[in-house]
């Protein structure tokens, strides 16, 4: 058995779960969006990383971390430090 519209979103009228359902038509479109450009920033760390091996440098950088991790939390708060490890964790060793 299928369930309705309504049950799917949680919203209690037809109107309420067309805006939900459309916005979360949206929200998956900008996650599509995100996890690529997270997979972009990646292959672009890697070059990085590559670079600074070839040199006889270290594969991370701790310093440019340290600014990275700033950025995300003035933007988001807290809560953006924590996005802002992962996405590193997720750059990190790849090559």
């Amino acid at each position: 058995m299928s369930m309705s519209v309504t049950e799917k979103t949680g919203a209690r009228t037809d109107e309420a779960a067309a805006v939900i359902t459309g916005a979360r038509e949206r929200i998956d479109a900008l996650d599509d969006h995100i996890i690529g450009l997270i997979q972009e920033r990646m292959a672009v760390s890697a070059v990085i990383q590559e670079s600074r091996i070839a040199s006889g440098g270290r594969r991370v950088n701790l310093n440019r971390e340290m600014e990275v991790l700033a950025r995300f939390r003035d933007a988001l708060g807290k809560p953006g430090t924590a996005l802002a490890m992962t996405m590193l964790e997720l750059c990190r060793g790849r090559i």
